[in-house]
């Protein structure tokens, strides 16, 4: 049984070919969700007293 070197090496530059085309795809998408989720945030404003009007109450 002789090993078909030309079939093998066809399949192995297509495998790396597709490994390489899903590591670019994975780094755009970790991208795009990086900056989803760094534009989305919205910190809520929180209500600090006054403390002038606070003191000028009591």
């Amino acid at each position: 049984m002789e090993i078909n070197w030309i079939v093998l090496g066809a399949f192995a530059a297509g495998l790396i070919v597709l490994i390489l085309f899903m590591i670019k795809k994975n780094q755009k998408e970790k991208q795009k969700l990086t900056e989803f989720l760094n534009n989305d945030y919205k910190k809520s404003e929180e209500d600090e007293p006054d403390f002038e009007d606070t003191a000028n109450e009591k």
